[in-house]
């Protein structure tokens, strides 16, 4: 009963978890995310989704000096508990300092596995310290939670590890019994492991170089890094982060990207499956030009897990504007095996989460939760150097200042800022069924002024008329506002007989070029 010691913390941690996207709270920041079913150990038979990632809190760098892990009961994906700290890089072997300043090392992208051993589970992870003599650690614990204590330390080197893992580690278990470690960056590599070090080649194996082909020396696989491999109807899967062509899929080159190849063996020849999310959410403006339609690139780590017989892609989005505040992201995709082939669909980015049939627009939104934010027409621009001069969310964490703006608990909550004129924040997709029989509502919306004057206007399906959007309410805010938190009561008509799902948009216009009409935090719908 080791962490439920901590129910009251875990409760408290909760209430910003929820099954939208980002799943997690909006003040956590879990990019590079592994998921896996794994059984509570407190609680024999019921099975977990627990999400290992790297730990994005340094701020001005990418991960942290720590790993934590969140988990979800597979018989409620709306409940996310922090699971705390499983491993720390503080300290060398027998607790000696791992270099002269004592500083800890940079933790990235991990992985873990489950095996067995005298009839015990067993779960090895590799937390991808990135110092010099350690870039191969492996760590063991006897619970999916930890703590975890490295296991490869050198005998010659007490600061240093042994085995044969590099950049972005993968460890996979075969049904067998047999191991295999994947990794690298710009170029892929594999092996059979040992399965008494778990990290070290299989003696009489030697590490396969180029398993699947890099971004500088093919046009198809382009393989970047984020190797992660699963087995999905006998074919292996490898998911990994693939640095897409420039002009392919009518934008530059990005490793924003997660693609996936598959092969009927663990060290392959792999073929090359296709995109299972990019996270530039691929769209086109009112002129049918493709656009990125949320961060314009950035870099992604995740893979794929079936829970209660659906598959999902587990990803990451970029918050801000860099890659230092990553949120953890999900989707739904279809996975079949057909004709020797394993056919993935590519999922759509949105705000929904686990919430499959749409958000419950009763339900307050954070405005963070926006899969869909584009700053003014970029005609004549170039992308991406238009695109931070609109709407853009910004990065919190959980030790910030949440005065300005507190969703639950008085934890800071990501929300939508520099709302210039040309803005556009969407969410895909509201459920309006819920809205049941109404024909009219009001949307209470919560936001800040910033002495800017404006419009803005709510509408549903597209942010263009011209496109099929429909214009279901509009607010002005005045120059002279207050600038504090303010509660907006807007209008909504013409709900009669909508029902489904709906993307939901709200556009920004002001006479004032290029300054922000508000901080955009939250909104709710409430019928009439």
């Amino acid at each position: 009963m080791k962490k439920h010691l901590y129910s009251l913390a875990l409760s408290v941690f909760a209430l910003g978890a929820n099954a939208q996207n980002p799943y997690m709270p909006l003040w956590e920041h879990i990019p590079d995310g592994e998921p896996y079913v794994f059984e509570d150990p407190d609680r024999p038979g019921e099975m977990r989704v627990y999400v290992y990632g790297s730990h994005d809190n340094l701020k001005q760098y990418y991960c942290g000096h720590d790993q934590v892990v969140w988990s979800a009961s597979v018989s409620d994906l709306t409940d996310w508990r922090y699971d705390g700290v499983i491993f720390r890089s503080t300290h060398g072997k027998d607790g000696r300092p791992l270099n002269g300043d004592m500083k800890p090392d940079i933790l990235y992208a991990p992985d873990i596995v489950e095996t067995e051993e005298n009839g015990r589970k067993v779960y090895y992870l590799c937390p991808n310290t990135q110092n010099h003599g350690r870039n191969n650690m492996v760590a063991k614990a006897y619970r999916p939670d930890g703590p975890f204590e490295v296991c490869n330390w050198s005998n010659d080197n007490p600061a240093a590890t042994y085995g044969v893992f590099g950049f972005d580690p993968a460890i996979f278990r075969d049904d067998d019994g047999r191991v295999y470690g994947y990794w690298g960056f710009g170029r892929s590599h594999a092996a059979e492991l040992d399965p008494k070090t778990m990290c070290s080649e299989k003696p009489g194996t030697k590490v396969i170089e180029d398993l699947i082909p890099g971004f500088e020396q093919d046009d198809t696989f382009r393989f970047f890094e984020a190797s992660s491999m699963r087995k999905i109807g006998g074919k292996y899967v490898l998911v990994y982060s693939r640095m897409t062509r420039n002009g392919e899929f009518g934008l530059p080159a990005s490793n924003y990207t997660l693609a996936y190849a598959y092969s009927n063996n663990p060290l392959g020849p792999f073929t090359y499956g296709g995109t299972i999310i990019d996270g530039r959410a691929r769209g086109t403006d009112e002129q049918g030009n493709i656009i990125p339609t949320a961060n314009p690139d950035g870099n992604t780590h995740g893979s794929l897990q079936e829970i209660n017989g659906k598959w999902y892609v587990f990803y990451h989005r970029q918050t801000g504007t860099n890659e230092f505040s990553r949120q953890a992201m999900v989707a739904p995709v279809d996975v079949k095996v057909e004709g020797g082939k394993v056919i993935i669909s590519e999922a759509e980015y949105t705000s929904e989460g686990f919430c499959t049939e749409g958000l419950n627009p009763l339900h307050r939104t954070p405005a963070g939760l926006a899969c869909y934010y584009t700053g003014p027409s970029p005609v004549g621009k170039k992308y991406p150097d238009y695109f931070f001069s609109g709407s853009y969310i910004k990065a919190t964490y959980a030790d910030d200042d949440a005065s300005d703006a507190s969703y639950s608990q008085n934890k800071p909550f990501s929300y939508m800022v520099n709302n210039t004129d040309g803005s556009i924040v969407g969410y895909k997709y509201f459920n309006f069924s819920k809205l049941g029989k109404a024909d009219t509502a009001t949307l209470s919306v919560h936001l800040k002024p910033l002495g800017v004057n404006g419009d803005v206007q709510v509408m549903i399906d597209s942010p263009w008329t011209s496109k099929g959007g429909k214009v279901i309410g509009s607010f002005h805010i005045d120059k002279a506002s207050p600038q504090r938190n303010t509660e907006i009561p807007v209008a909504i008509n013409g709900l009669k007989g909508l029902k489904g799902k709906h993307a939901l948009f709200f556009i920004f216009k002001s006479a004032t070029k290029e300054k922000s009409l508000c901080d955009f935090y939250d909104f709710v719908f409430n019928v009439n």
